[in-house]
């Protein structure tokens, strides 16, 4: 099986731009900021609610269609987080309840932290009971 930088590369619009030097370097410059930025985004986000590492593997994905790099490091990912989901739907349930917990509670203490040291937004409504 073709990994996926190599089925990218081995599209007809892929080997047209390859076949232009200055255009191929610009297109690789190009992926490799947005999936910089998109992972740069991910990261920032992940102790945050909503998909923290989702964008970061976003951002891999992204970067792995041009850079070999990127490429394993993704694959390195997915075998981890497959690794971790199939341990953890091995668990009895009340394990993995108790991971939920500690996860919402994480999630919650980052909230609070953050809603602590930046301030509550305007847009939060006043009956919302927070630091005024």
């Amino acid at each position: 099986m073709h990994s996926l930088r190599e089925r990218v590369a081995g599209a007809r619009w892929r080997r047209r731009l390859a076949a232009n030097r200055s255009i191929n370097h610009g297109y690789r410059v190009g992926v490799g900021i947005v999936g910089v930025l998109v992972l740069a985004v991910g990261l920032v986000t992940i102790p945050l609610p909503g998909p923290g590492w989702l964008t970061v593997i976003a951002g891999l994905f992204v970067l792995a269609t041009e850079f070999t790099w990127a490429e394993r490091l993704l694959e390195f990912t997915r075998h981890h987080v497959k690794r971790w989901t199939d341990w953890v739907s091995g668990q009895p349930v009340w394990v993995r309840l108790l991971i939920g917990l500690a996860t919402a509670a994480f999630v919650y203490g980052v909230m609070v932290v953050t809603l602590h040291i930046a301030g509550v937004p305007d847009w939060v409504p006043g009956w919302v009971p927070l630091w005024r």
